[in-house]
């Protein structure tokens, strides 16, 4: 049986935070073309713009986490080539209550293979040059990541 991340309901008032990953995916060598933003097609923050990515599975590695979630949700295959960095989403409700919490490891990926489309849970995909970015609605922390990367702050792998 394969493993299985947190149904869509379940996420929501975690007894825990959840882990998740995404990828930096810049288009063009180096990390100085455009960036692959998704729209979120469902909730929470649907209609916001983020990296792809998502959960990770139960006996999943973080690798095999964020090659699924991007081939997953843009059709491309990719290397995760550096850690971009470790990240925490608290989204809390009207009464202050945790609605989701989420625990995300980012990074820099290159595509490998696979043909960019928008599938899953993703509304569009789209390249963004940097000076763009700010034309984007995006979940919170998502512009900070990408900025730390496009600066150089994250860690190479070895």
């Amino acid at each position: 049986m394969p493993p299985k991340s947190p149904s869509k309901a379940s996420r929501r008032y975690p007894a825990h935070p959840l882990p998740g990953v995404g990828a930096l995916i810049f288009r063009g060598p180096g990390k100085r073309g455009p960036i692959l933003l998704v729209e979120r097609g469902g909730h929470p923050l649907k209609g916001y713009w983020s990296l792809p990515g998502g959960l990770v599975e139960t006996g999943e590695s973080l690798d095999e986490a964020v090659r699924r979630e991007v081939l997953e949700e843009t059709g491309l295959k990719v290397k995760p080539l550096e850690m971009a960095g470790v990240f925490e989403r608290v989204m809390k409700d009207a009464r202050g209550r945790t609605e989701y919490h989420y625990l995300l490891v980012d990074y820099v990926c290159k595509i490998t293979g696979g043909k960019l489309q928008a599938a899953d849970d993703v509304a569009r995909v789209e390249w963004v040059p940097r000076e763009r970015l700010g034309d984007y609605q995006m979940t919170e922390g998502t512009r900070d990541v990408i900025e730390k990367a496009y600066s150089g702050a994250s860690r190479k792998r070895t």
